[in-house]
């Protein structure tokens, strides 16, 4: 069976980016939202890598 990445609207705050790199890579979601939020402060390349997300994956 083949993994697919999609956003997952149940249980997520924004956009379920981070709720369906979690489901996908079988980690916790709160894991997945704090190096994004790290990600986002210090560089700002995690704003743009999730704006891109949100808008190229499917959703669930």
């Amino acid at each position: 069976m083949e993994k697919k990445l999609y956003r997952i609207k149940n249980g997520a705050i924004l956009a379920g980016v981070c709720t369906g790199l979690a489901a996908y890579f079988d980690l916790d979601v709160n894991l997945i939202r704090i190096l994004a939020v790290v990600l986002a402060c210090s560089t700002g390349v995690g704003l743009v890598a999730y704006i891109v997300a949100a808008l190229v994956l499917p959703e669930m």
